[in-house]
C-alpha cells in the first residue's frame, strides 16, 4: 500500500510540472503580446495560481462541502452509517475518523475531501443512504477511504487547481488578443514588429486552445486510474467485491442529477454526477472508467479480494496490455481471502422502506424539526418556528403540548 502512495506522490509531482509547464508557456505568450515581456506574463501566470492554490489547499474542503451543501452528523445521528465507516476506517488503517456528512440529495454519489488522513472527510447523499444495503454501502465507503488513503484527494486538488488555472487564463487572454486586435488597441513595437506581432498571435491563440484540452486529458486520465486502485482497496478492505459492483450497478442506473456537483468537483465523485436528464449514468464519463467495465472487473475475482486478484481479473477484462497495480503493491498483500454476503444484510438490514424512514428523520433533526411520537404511533415534525402551544395528530385526534 505504502509503494501506491509513493508511486501517488511521485505522479503528482510530475503532473505538476507538467502542467505547470503549460501554464508558464501561456503566460510567457500571454506576456510577450500584452507587454512585450514573457517573463510578465509568467509572474502573473504564477501569482494567479499561487492565489487559487491556497485558497484551494486551506479552504478547499470548507467550499466544497459548503458547495454541495453537507451537513456534519454524530454517531446518534445515523448508528449504521457510522458503524460501517468506522469499520472501513480500522480496515484501511486511517489514523484518524473521518468526519461524515450528509447531502440531502436524491442523486446516488458519495465523495472523500482531506489533504491528508488526518485531516478526512466522506460525504454520502441522501439518495445512496435510501437505496444501499448495507453490503453495498459498505463497497462505497471503503472505496472513498481507499482515496483518502492513497492521497488520491491531494492528488486531484492540485490537478484541479493547476487545470483551473490555464483555462481561465486562456479563456481571458485569448478573448484580450481576440477583441484588442479587432479593435486595433494593440499596439506596434518597433520597425517590422507587425509581422512578429502576427506570428507572436497566432501561436498564442493555437497554445491557449490546445493546452487546457491537453491539461484536461492528462486530468482524466489520472482521474481514471485512481477510480481503479480505490475499486481494487475497496475489495481489499470489504474482502466482498460484489459490494461494490452491486452498488456501482445501482449508482448507473440512477438518472437524479447530483444539483450541487460542478465540473471542476466531478472526479471527487464515485461515479460521474453530470448525465443528460432522464438517462443512466452508465459508461458517460469521461472522468471515470465506463462503469460496466469496473463492475465486470470487480465480479471477475473469484480466486480473492487481494491486489493480485483484482489486477489479474483486471487483464482478463481489457485483454491487452498490462496490469493497473503494481508488482510492489501487489506483493506487499498477499493472499486474501472472499467472504460471504453479511447476515445482516440477509436478516437483520433494514429494507428500503426502512433505510428511507431513517435517513428522513436524521434529515429532519439536522433542520432542527421537533419529533413527538404520538400513542397511535404517528411521527409528528414540528418545524423550528411553529408558534402555537399545541399539535392535535392528525390520525387519532390526541392534542399534544409543547414546551417553549
Amino acid at each position: 500500500m505504502w509503494e501506491q502512495i509513493r508511486s501517488n506522490q511521485i505522479r503528482t509531482i510530475v503532473l505538476v510540472a507538467g502542467m505547470g509547464l503549460m501554464l508558464l508557456v501561456i503566460g510567457y505568450f500571454a506576456g510577450l503580446y500584452f507587454f512585450d515581456s514573457g517573463p510578465s506574463g509568467i509572474i502573473i501566470a504564477l501569482i494567479v495560481w499561487m492565489v487559487m492554490n491556497m485558497v484551494a489547499f486551506f479552504q478547499g474542503d470548507g467550499i466544497l462541502l459548503a458547495l454541495s451543501r453537507a451537513k456534519k452528523i454524530k454517531r446518534d445521528d445515523h448508528p449504521r452509517l457510522y458503524n460501517i465507516v468506522e469499520e472501513m476506517k480500522i480496515a484501511s488503517g486511517l489514523p484518524r475518523m473521518p468526519d461524515i456528512y450528509i447531502i440531502d440529495d436524491p442523486a446516488l454519489n458519495a465523495f472523500a475531501i482531506g489533504r491528508d488522513p488526518d485531516k478526512a472527510s466522506v460525504a454520502i447523499t441522501s439518495g445512496l443512504l435510501n437505496k444501499l444495503s448495507r453490503d453495498e454501502l459498505q463497497g462505497v465507503i471503503a472505496h472513498e477511504l481507499a482515496h483518502i488513503k492513497n492521497r488520491d484527494v491531494l492528488l486531484m486538488t492540485m490537478t484541479a487547481v493547476l487545470l483551473g488555472t490555464i483555462v481561465i487564463l486562456a479563456f481571458f487572454a485569448s478573448r484580450f488578443m481576440i477583441f484588442g486586435s479587432m479593435g486595433g488597441t494593440r499596439r506596434s513595437s518597433s520597425a517590422g514588429g507587425g509581422q512578429i506581432q502576427v506570428i507572436i498571435f497566432i501561436v498564442a491563440i493555437v497554445l491557449m486552445i490546445l493546452a487546457p484540452i491537453l491539461a484536461q486529458l492528462i486530468y482524466f486520465a489520472i482521474s481514471r486510474k485512481r477510480e481503479y486502485m480505490a475499486d481494487a482497496s475497496s475489495a481489499l478492505y470489504t474482502r466482498y467485491p460484489e459490494g461494490l459492483a452491486s452498488a456501482l450497478e445501482k449508482l448507473s442506473a440512477s438518472t437524479s442529477q447530483l444539483k450541487s456537483a460542478s465540473k471542476a468537483t466531478a472526479p471527487m465523485y464515485i461515479i460521474n454526477p453530470f448525465r443528460k436528464k432522464g438517462r443512466a449514468a452508465a459508461n458517460l464519463s469521461s472522468t471515470h472508467p465506463p462503469i460496466s467495465e469496473r463492475v465486470h472487473i470487480l465480479r471477475q475475482m473469484a480466486g480473492g479480494a487481494s491486489f493480485a486478484d483484482y489486477d489479474h481479473a483486471y487483464q482478463q477484462v481489457h485483454k491487452a496490455g498490462g496490469g493497473i497495480i503494481s508488482a510492489p503493491t501487489i506483493a506487499v498483500t498477499g493472499a486474501v481471502g472472499l467472504r460471504a454476503a453479511k447476515a445482516e444484510t440477509k436478516g437483520k438490514d433494514p429494507d428500503r422502506l426502512a433505510r428511507t424512514r431513517e435517513t428522513e428523520d436524521l434529515l429532519w433533526r439536522q433542520s432542527n424539526y421537533k419529533t413527538i411520537t404520538c400513542s397511535c404511533g404517528t411521527k409528528l415534525k414540528i418545524p423550528p418556528k411553529f408558534k402555537e402551544s399545541s399539535v392535535k395528530c392528525p390520525h387519532c385526534g390526541k392534542v399534544h403540548g409543547l414546551s417553549k
